[in-house]
């Protein structure tokens, strides 16, 4: 049974445990985003995210308490007070965020990209546009008839958007044609 077990031993001592634990969390502060197997993501997660939460209020107890942590990481600790926490004081909790990205060659092991969800530039400019995806039918001016009406499409790709205007009635002549 599975009782009273609220954590993945990863396989390790608890010392080895931890050592690793504290060497990803300074790597993703310092590098902002790593490739690791999922086990270990989601248990990075649970160390990683309440020292966020200690540099948003920043104490020098705080201080103390994640630079313990981090085993003795001045830089890290430095990183984490000055520019992690305050970018990400509007936010309650979820720093991270976890991307799934298939099985390593070898082991099998499923793998993923663990990052700081304030950091990803490319995410949040995503998040932030709206694109219109289909069709966009243009209405007859007055100078055109009926017969001579336009129709455009809009092609949206991640290059940005190109219209390609394709006439009606030679779609349909070629067709009868045919």
């Amino acid at each position: 049974m599975r009782h009273g077990k609220k954590f993945n031993k990863l396989g390790r001592e608890s010392s080895h445990r931890n050592a690793m634990l504290s060497n990803m969390a300074v790597s993703i502060i310092a590098e902002k985003r790593i490739f690791t197997t999922v086990a270990k993501a989601k248990e990075l997660r649970k160390f990683v995210e309440p020292l966020i939460t200690k540099a948003k209020t920043p104490t020098q107890h705080n201080r103390r308490l994640v630079y313990g942590k981090l085993r003795n990481n001045k830089e890290a600790v430095q990183e984490l007070f000055d520019r992690i926490g305050p970018k990400s004081m509007d936010r309650p909790g979820g720093y991270t965020r976890i991307i799934r990205t298939g099985k390593r060659l070898g082991d099998n092991a499923e793998m993923c990209m663990i990052e700081l969800v304030d950091y990803n530039d490319a995410m949040l400019e995503s998040a932030t546009k709206t694109t219109r995806r289909g069709r966009k039918k243009t209405k007859p001016t007055d100078d055109s008839t009926p017969n001579e009406t336009a129709e455009t499409i809009v092609l949206e790709g991640e290059e940005g958007s190109a219209e390609e205007i394709v006439d009606a009635d030679t779609e349909e002549q070629t067709k009868k044609e045919e």
